[in-house]
């Protein structure tokens, strides 16, 4: 067997080599020459792809002089498999998984497309595992919030392009919605529902809208050139999740033993601290920006959680509690 060059060992493009195979499978005696104008590659390039398939893959590939192309001397229906191991697979079931979350989006299609077409090329003992797997693993979003396609493709448009788009918008609580002009920098998924960082033109900021509350969106012509500087995760470093503060608080939260085994082991947030205390309960603490999203977190946990700073977290809980106890004193 010939010598295999050592620039084998960097694996060629899978995707150039499947249209190699498909030619070769068509019986159309394809030369290097031949595929590599076709691929717009170097000879050089596919004589190294050939190589590959032959000695690496084991592809039955010889050369026939008189058709002045290569040919399976052999039956081959399908490309070999791509060599993966046991925790790509699972790695791989697990992104098609989370697909669940981009349901309704432009995305849904394209992933579960590309899911199909990787799988497809995975050997037989790959796809075994990845078949005893499938029905063990699964992604629920909690409530997640009704995606328009029609709103997420102008927005993705208007992302690639950095054209400024307009639309009405209705802030939380709001009756009447109010004409918005902005410049899109970012679009993100928290905690299932879709939000768009953008920069507002007439009120010169960066504002966050939540696209369940957009109205009649359009692309305008107008382009804009976004700000390098601008980073959505150091954007939202002092929020909960989504909503942005100007304070500045240290949040002490103590937790019971019911509770922090569900707390345990979690990331609640990039600053978070937690250390378990000697009687089994815990204590977990945050810097924030705002305690607006706290309030209704803390809530949550009823009497499990007990707010230990800041005061004005406590005071808003005072007032929320008592309200309710007022709600329903009959």
């Amino acid at each position: 067997m010939p010598k295999i060059k050592t620039d084998l060992q960097t694996r060629p493009p899978w995707e150039r080599m499947m249209q190699i195979h498909e030619r070769i499978k068509a019986n159309r005696y394809p030369n290097c020459t031949k595929i590599a104008k076709e691929v717009e590659v170097s000879t050089r390039t596919i004589k190294r792809d050939i190589d590959f398939m032959k000695y690496r893959l084991n592809l039955p590939i010889e050369y026939d002089n008189k058709r002045y192309g290569f040919y399976y001397t052999k039956t081959v229906e399908n490309f070999p498999g791509l060599p993966v191991t046991e925790a790509e697979v699972f790695a791989l079931l697990v992104a098609h998984k989370a697909i669940a979350q981009y349901q309704g989006t432009p995305y849904e299609k394209p992933l579960d497309a590309a899911f199909r077409k990787l799988t497809g090329q995975l050997g037989t003992q790959a796809k075994f595992t990845l078949g005893n797997l499938d029905e063990a693993l699964s992604f629920r979003p909690f409530a997640p919030g009704d995606a328009d396609l029609e709103i997420f493709q102008i927005l993705t448009r208007a992302l690639q392009e950095q054209r400024a788009v307009t639309f009405d918008y209705k802030n939380l609580g709001a009756q009447n919605y109010q004409a918005r002009h902005v410049h899109p920098y970012h679009l993100a998924c928290i905690q299932n529902h879709w939000y768009l960082f953008a920069f507002d033109v007439t009120r010169k900021a960066m504002r966050t809208f939540v696209l369940s509350r957009l109205r009649d969106l359009e692309l305008t012509k107008e382009k804009f050139k976004p700000d390098a500087k601008f980073d959505p995760d150091e954007y939202l470093k002092g929020s909960f999740t989504v909503f942005k503060g100007k304070e500045d608080y240290e949040v002490v939260i103590e937790f019971d033993v019911w509770a922090t085994d569900l707390i345990r082991g979690r990331k609640w947030h990039a600053s978070q601290t937690f250390s378990e205390l000697p009687n089994g309960t815990s204590r977990l603490t945050m810097r924030l920006n705002n305690i607006e999203e706290m309030e209704q977190w803390v809530l949550s946990w009823g009497l499990h959680a007990t707010v230990i700073r800041p005061a004005e977290l406590s005071k808003r809980l005072r007032n929320t509690i008592a309200g309710l106890a007022a709600r329903y004193a009959d």
